[in-house]
């Protein structure tokens, strides 16, 4: 991604919300295929996004999210989906993780961007959520912001420039549950 595209899209997609008005969560219906980011109980922003199919289901429980990869490499994981794939560096267009992975129950759940966005709404994943490149990098950027970890919109721009993955720890972690 080009330095422009990156600048864009921080400085069209980031948040003018705050949390000062409590704690940052996430919940996530996978029977309805939302996901709704939530500051002191108020939602505050709904995403459609597509989780785990029956074959691959999307873990229910309660989690931590404290860990975001910019600009992620993929490695196909040791499944059987996944023989004969071959890994992607950040930044392919290949690479089915896009923008950026934000972990909920590592190493192998996290919540990321996809070039299926037709496809969101309904299971999809392999147990992963998944949501549009723009909201994914929305979230991600919000959840920095924060939680303890911000960065202004040269950092973005720099990241994707380099061609690199940047791994981020939020100092505030936010609460994920998912559910039914």
């Amino acid at each position: 991604m080009r330095a422009s595209a990156a600048v864009l899209l921080s400085l069209l997609f980031a948040f003018e919300a705050s949390s000062a008005g409590g704690e940052v969560s996430l919940a996530v219906s996978t029977k309805k295929n939302i996901m709704e980011l939530r500051v002191g109980g108020r939602t505050i922003r709904r995403y459609d996004v597509s989780v785990g199919t029956k074959a691959y289901p999307t873990p229910h429980g309660t989690f931590r999210v404290n860990h975001i990869v910019w600009n992620p490499a993929w490695v196909p994981p040791d499944e059987k989906w996944a023989k004969g794939k071959k890994a992607t560096a950040p930044g392919d267009k290949k690479n089915p993780m896009k923008v950026v992975k934000i972990f909920f129950k590592e190493p192998d759940f996290y919540i990321h961007g996809t070039g299926d966005e037709a496809a969101l709404g309904g299971a999809a994943s392999h147990g992963c959520i998944r949501m549009s490149q723009v909201d994914a990098f929305r979230l991600g950027r919000y959840l920095m912001d924060n939680g303890g970890a911000p960065h202004d919109d040269a950092w973005y721009a720099g990241v994707f420039n380099r061609g690199v993955s940047a791994d981020v720890r939020l100092k505030a972690s936010a609460r994920m549950v998912i559910g039914n």
